[in-house]
């Protein structure tokens, strides 16, 4: 991680990249280095210039689709209503804001919720000149969606082979570009969809979305087991909706049972992401097409999406970060919390 070391009149300059400019240990880190850089005898002073790389997931021969997008997030639920295209929308905003380059795929063919959720665009969808389909661009992400091709209110109704082809068609012939992280807002439940974006997608890891009550939680379990058999790690669960935080007071009121999502994370050996709390900035954000990270910046709420998204971000560095002499000899990667 350390690219340059300088000293020019007793005076250090340090540059350390990081593995994601998400890295929720920047501050940890730079204390370290300068600590140890101004215990060197001669030094006066210690400059740390932070910078980031974003390391992909390894290449699979077998699946190179997509070979500009370095991390392909699938935020996924086991039953609808859950807010995980409020989770989608919000995480992408996150990772974005915290300077990775990021897009949003909506793959809820049924149900395109983005669209609405994303506002109108800086620069709508098209085609250029060798027929490949270039993404919207909404608050600096590049975003897709059925919904952007058919008209407001229109159903699809279509059978499994149909909406394959279609993501088939989201996937090979969109033009991504180079991202970071894409992010794939998927439909509820464990069909066509899921199964046709394993076999389609090199998956880096899904991101599970539950509310507190044990109904909401008993469709994760299944929708976990799911992951199992197609061999998707699962990075943690969200607990959406997690109580009703007063807007004027900041009273804190269960709506639901307590705790329902970190009890499943705990017997599942699953890492527990976060807590949501019920706000009406959340959902007005989504119907206004202002996520609440890029509508309040600085509201409590938005800093817990920044905190999954960091925490995100952390477990892909770790998985994909290629540790020195792992092939020769035993290595082991600490992470600094």
């Amino acid at each position: 991680m350390v690219k340059a070391v300088a000293v020019s009149g007793g005076r250090a300059a340090v540059t350390i990249e990081l593995t994601t400019p998400a890295c929720p240990s920047r501050d940890v880190i730079t204390k370290a280095v300068t600590d140890a850089v101004s215990a060197v005898p001669g030094v006066s002073g210690v400059d740390v210039t932070l910078t980031a790389k974003v390391w992909g997931r390894p290449n699979h021969p077998s699946n190179p689709r997509l070979p500009g997008v370095k991390n392909i997030i699938a935020v996924a639920a086991g039953k609808g209503g859950v807010g995980k295209s409020t989770v989608s929308t919000n995480l992408a905003a996150a990772l974005s804001r915290l300077g990775a380059q990021v897009g949003i795929l909506d793959a809820d063919v049924y149900g395109p919720s983005i669209p609405q959720m994303m506002g109108d665009p800086e620069k709508p969808a098209g085609v250029e000149s060798g027929n490949k389909i270039v993404p919207a661009v909404h608050h600096g992400l590049h975003v897709i969606s059925v919904g952007f091709f058919v008209e407001r209110g229109g159903a699809v109704i279509w059978r499994g082979p149909m909406v394959h082809k279609l993501l088939q068609q989201f996937i090979e012939d969109v033009d991504w570009g180079t991202l970071d992280y894409l992010v794939v807002d998927l439909p509820p439940g464990t069909g066509d969809a899921q199964l046709s974006l394993s076999q389609l997608l090199p998956i880096t890891g899904a991101v599970m979305v539950t509310t507190p009550q044990e109904v909401s939680v008993i469709d994760v379990e299944k929708a976990l087991a799911m992951w199992q058999r197609v061999e998707v790690p699962v990075l943690g669960l969200v607990e959406n909706m997690s109580g009703y935080v007063c807007p004027s007071c900041g009273h804190h009121e269960e709506i639901f049972l307590r705790g329902g999502g970190r009890k499943l994370a705990e017997r599942s050996s699953l890492t527990f992401l976060g807590e949501i709390p019920l706000q009406p900035a959340v959902s007005r954000g989504g119907d206004a097409g202002t996520p609440v990270v890029v509508a309040d910046p600085g509201s409590r709420v938005s800093e817990i999406f920044l905190g999954i998204a960091r925490a995100i971000a952390c477990q892909l560095s770790v998985r994909n970060t290629p540790i020195p002499g792992a092939g020769k000899r035993s290595a082991k990667l600490t992470l600094i919390r």
